[in-house]
């Protein structure tokens, strides 16, 4: 797969498009911010913020571009996180609009059999608005976990936490608000190829879903490559 740069971007700087000239080393120097990179890097990002977008996998992708699977996994890692920045950039104007809100408990299918395995669940809010999601994760009950097997509690701690999970709501919705059940319909087909993330990456993983599930197809290159260049700065 080949990504070819237009030739405008290759006159202007990814930057600040002010004009750029040609090193001797064949890379490009701007003008006036006097940021220097690769065309071919450039191109090469853009592609794979493409086959992201279009929720192709990090060993997928690698072949696709010929790029070892190790730094295609480190820009996936940078995309997460660029998506996750601008669902949060979106909430000020989102929550303008009248929500409902309801608690997410999701728990890997390999472990939903386990009942110690609640504690190792990740808890989210999806709040509503119209077709668009926005999600809260909430803490990890993963820190009381020892206590409770230590002192054999595991088990009516569970029963505790299933009820209340039954009959509880944050709050009652008036009207059932059908993107919240679209979302987790979505997140459930979206997480699940990845067998397992960690906690300490889940809330990216949770974000990028939100991410898609906001975005048309069509929208998302274009919104993911003006945020990753600009926060990446010089280091392409």
């Amino acid at each position: 797969m080949r990504y070819n740069i237009s030739m405008k971007e290759q006159n202007r700087c990814l930057y600040c498009h002010h004009p750029l000239y040609i090193l001797g080393d064949g890379m490009v120097k701007c003008s006036v911010c006097k940021k220097k990179y690769s065309t071919k890097r450039v191109g090469q990002i853009k592609a794979l913020i493409q086959l992201f977008c279009e929720d192709a996998n990090a060993l997928n992708a690698s072949k696709a571009l010929q790029l070892s699977y190790v730094t295609v996994l480190k820009y996936y890692q940078q995309f997460r996180r660029a998506a996750a920045e601008y669902c949060e950039s979106q909430y000020d104007r989102l929550r303008t609009n009248e929500s409902q809100y309801e608690e997410y408990l999701y728990i890997e299918k390999s472990k939903r059999h386990d009942k110690t395995a609640v504690f190792d669940s990740h808890n989210f809010l999806t709040f509503g608005y119209g077709e668009k999601v926005y999600t809260l994760l909430m803490p990890s009950l993963g820190v009381f976990k020892q206590q409770f097997v230590e002192d054999n509690l595991e088990e009516l701690y569970y029963k505790e936490f299933s009820k209340f999970m039954r009959t509880s709501k944050i709050i009652k919705i008036s009207e059932y608000d059908n993107s919240i059940e679209k979302f987790w319909h979505y997140f459930e087909q979206f997480i699940t190829p990845f067998k397992g993330v960690s906690s300490e990456h889940f809330p990216y993983y949770l974000k990028e879903a939100e991410f898609k599930f906001n975005t048309p197809v069509q929208h998302r290159s274009l919104i993911l490559e003006q945020l990753y260049f600009r926060l990446s700065g010089s280091g392409i």
